[in-house]
């Protein structure tokens, strides 16, 4: 099922989110036989059409979903413009992109930054009773800064990330850290990563596992262990992970690959200050918290 799965969703990603012939006749065989109870059981059997925003999506998992049957693409925008910006319109899909800019608003690419900015009825006027804050963000000629970096790719849009994210090694050379912490995480192994080097080098990254998946594996390994610190610092769990950042870096130019990784020893937490409500990492305070590890992936 799985395989049949894949065959469609590569597929479908290579024809623009439609059917071919081929994986359209592969779905209705899949379909009835393994994909509908599966829908059923993920609660998206009468799913149509679904977004995917707020931080991005490991095409492998878009490419999934699309070998299901199921239309998941990404979008892109912002409370402060209304969450209107780009989206993937059915039938024009290109997985790794956030889509094209909606028709009739106002879409550019920052010329010295690439930083997206947008302006359209859907704005907003300005943060309650904060006049700097509401004058920071927009440019001078009234377009709203949304903090991210963007690129074309033809007609359709990609984030980089953002910009005060952006990791400079001591090369010169611009990083995004964001695409290759989502690469890490289309693992079912990896929970968290956080990809360091700005001002560096190199590149190394603070790895957080997936404690369900990663326990399973170790129990079907009859690898025993007590808590979430002891499993991450078996020998074979360590290689494990090795695998998977061995799979990214054979996707990145060397000067992005990943040179040496450390385990992070706890399960991260909104309550300890290392998450956003959102939980999203809070960078600053995981280089804080893990200094000692970051100072040993570079000593």
């Amino acid at each position: 099922g799985m395989a049949l799965a894949r065959y469609i969703g590569r597929a479908r990603v290579g024809n623009a989110g439609n059917h071919t012939v081929g994986s359209r006749l592969a779905y209705a065989v899949g379909n009835p036989l393994f994909f509908r109870a599966l829908k059923e059981r993920i609660g998206l059997r009468r799913c149509r059409w679904a977004g995917s925003g707020a931080a991005a999506i490991a095409p492998q998992v878009l490419e999934f979903f699309m070998g299901l049957g199921l239309h998941v693409s990404e979008l892109y925008g912002m409370t402060e413009n209304t969450a209107v910006a780009t989206v993937n319109f059915y039938g024009r899909v290109k997985v790794g992109t956030v889509g094209e800019p909606y028709p009739g608003i106002g879409f550019r690419l920052d010329p010295d930054t690439n930083e997206i900015q947008t302006r359209h009825e859907g704005s907003f006027v300005g943060y309650w009773n904060k006049p700097e804050a509401t004058a920071e963000a927009f440019t001078e000629d009234g377009w709203l800064k949304t903090g991210d970096v963007g690129a074309w790719d033809g007609d359709h849009v990609k984030i980089v990330d953002r910009i005060k994210h952006i990791i400079i090694t001591s090369g010169g050379k611009n990083i995004s850290p964001s695409e290759i912490e989502n690469s890490l995480k289309a693992s079912p192994y990896v929970k968290e990563a956080m990809v360091i080097g700005d001002g560096r080098k190199f590149i190394t990254a603070l790895i957080g596992i997936e404690l369900d998946s990663v326990g399973n594996w170790a129990l079907r390994k009859r690898i025993p262990y007590t808590t979430y610190r002891d499993l991450c610092e078996k020998p074979q769990v360590i290689q494990l992970i090795q695998k998977v950042v061995d799979d990214t870096n054979s996707r990145l130019a060397s000067v992005e690959q990943i040179k040496r990784f450390r385990m992070i020893p706890k399960e991260l937490d909104h309550e300890d200050g290392e998450l956003t409500a959102t939980q999203k990492l809070k960078r600053n305070a995981m280089a804080e918290t893990f200094k000692d590890l970051v100072e040993e992936l570079y000593a």
